[in-house]
């Protein structure tokens, strides 16, 4: 199960992002990180950063409550019909949106 934002922020309060990346630095030039991880990211994720806008901003753009954008970008609801369109053009054209909102 996804974890929720408010999971997230309390998991990332107690790491020490400096000392996993010194213990990243130091598992590459050992040779030790010999795997190459990629991470999806959901098209709907995508297309809201290269907009530029929060979730409260994108969903308002969407015409969906933010409750709603998040289901979407952590994959436990999918969009459908005229939301995935607008979510594909604001993948291709992030511009187009930036025209709407300024």
């Amino acid at each position: 199960m996804p974890m929720t934002e408010k999971e997230l922020k309390k998991r990332d309060a107690k790491r020490d992002l400096g000392a996993e990346l010194l213990e990243s630095v130091m598992q590459m030039k050992s040779g030790r990180a010999s795997r190459i991880h990629k991470v999806e990211v959901p098209p709907v994720v995508s297309a809201r950063i290269k907009s530029g806008l929060s979730q409260a901003d994108f969903a308002k753009l969407l015409g969906v409550s933010v409750r709603t954008l998040q289901d979407w970008e952590q994959g436990r609801r999918q969009p459908s019909g005229a939301a995935k369109t607008l979510i594909e053009i604001a993948d291709r054209r992030p511009d187009v949106l930036k025209e709407i909102t300024t």
